[in-house]
């Protein structure tokens, strides 16, 4: 399909904005920030209605979750937890005025810090917090429940935070199934629910576990599982559980829903990365962007970017660097940092913790920086309008 109105969402750690792209998507307009400037960890859009959500917070602003029905020219926040704000507009009358503070609780106090990631499908918008649980919304996001059965999950006792922190970051939906889901969480690996969220597995198991048995890095496989520090996952279009993740060590294959994992890092400069993306039209085709290593800077591989493709899912790879800077690149792209669209002529993009935009209209073949001087890119996902 060729999109009508293409936006690029971007969460930064200076709020949210958008890149409004024209239909051949070679002229691209920067608009924002949003959010008040808030940190914002995760920006989503639906494509039938347009409206986008973006989630974040932090210690000043609590945890909380803004909504647009109107392409972004107006938000409204659903607040999810107290801040230090909120200490200080209870001592003071005049900054509570000037921030149209109310001192009603709000419904997680004690147990959500931030918000990590959003997701939306089958008419239910989702996000996964720090520490680490789902919530959900049937209300396109005005009021929010917790999904008790993951929070409670037997397993839950023995999650481990990541250098961020205990987060569920990646949400994975079945579209043609709306009681099937896949969530990531740093450092507790992926769980995944065939009930609607009423139940779920952890889903780690390595499928040549006789091969694995232990690695001295705390990330890595060892006892028969993939390391549960899982950093992003994806799931490919088709009736088949096809996923891909990006863990703390390596790039693995599931094509049983994550019952078992096949290494598939095998030709990549390192192991170590944070986004995975597949393409919408071929379940074999999927890229990354490998980083250094978590201890070594994680920055591309020689200070040289490039993003690594594979045709036959994970078999080979090829490095696609044509206008990514070659020399002197220290940049960093996070777990959320890179997105596809629906385009026919695919389109992929990603962002820098130094605040620039590429893209590629060409799968790969060749990028051109979109957009620079943002704040740290924290998560871009394409939104492409429905007429």
């Amino acid at each position: 399909m060729q999109s009508t109105n293409m936006k690029l969402l971007l969460g930064t750690t200076k709020g949210a904005f958008l890149l409004h792209g024209e239909n051949d998507r070679t002229e691209w307009q920067v608009t924002g920030p949003y959010c008040n400037g808030w940190c914002i960890n995760h920006v989503i859009g639906d494509p039938a209605s347009g409206t986008i959500w973006a989630g974040g917070g932090n210690e000043f602003h609590g945890a909380g979750i803004w909504r647009s029905e109107d392409g972004g020219e107006t938000w409204h926040l659903t607040r999810l937890s107290r801040g230090m704000l909120d200490e200080w507009a209870a001592q003071d009358p005049d900054f509570a005025d000037m921030v149209d503070w109310s001192k009603d609780p709000l419904p997680f106090d004690e147990t959500v810090q931030q918000i990590w990631s959003l997701g939306h499908d089958h008419g239910i918008v989702y996000a996964g917090t720090k520490p680490a649980s789902l919530l959900r919304s049937e209300d396109k996001g005005q009021t929010w429940s917790r999904v008790d059965a993951l929070t409670d999950h037997p397993s839950a006792k023995d999650w481990n935070p990541g250098a961020a922190g205990l987060v569920l970051h990646t949400i994975v939906f079945d579209p043609d199934d709306a009681k099937k889901q896949w969530v990531g969480i740093s450092a507790a690996g992926v769980f995944a629910t065939e009930d609607g969220g009423s139940t779920w597995e952890r889903r780690n198991r390595l499928s040549n576990k006789e091969a694995c048995t232990h690695n001295d890095h705390p990330a890595a496989p060892s006892d028969g599982e993939t390391g549960h520090c899982v950093h992003n996952m994806m799931r490919a279009t088709g009736s088949e559980d096809l996923l891909y993740q990006q863990n703390h060590h390596g790039v693995w294959r599931s094509s049983d829903g994550g019952r078992s994992w096949e290494d598939i890092t095998k030709g990549l400069p390192s192991t170590f990365g944070f986004p995975i993306r597949i393409h919408p039209h071929d379940p074999q085709t999927i890229w990354t962007i490998p980083l250094n290593g978590d201890s070594a800077g994680r920055y591309p591989p020689d200070a040289a970017a490039a993003v690594w493709r594979s045709r036959d899912g994970g078999a080979t790879w090829q490095d696609l660097r044509n206008g990514l800077p070659q020399k002197s690149c220290y940049f960093t792209v996070l777990r959320q940092a890179m997105a596809g669209d629906r385009c026919e002529c695919h389109g992929l993009y990603f962002g820098t913790n130094s605040g620039s935009i590429f893209a590629s209209l060409d799968e790969g073949e060749s990028w051109q920086e979109i957009a620079r001087h943002l704040p740290t890119i924290l998560s871009v996902e394409a939104l492409d309008l429905e007429a």
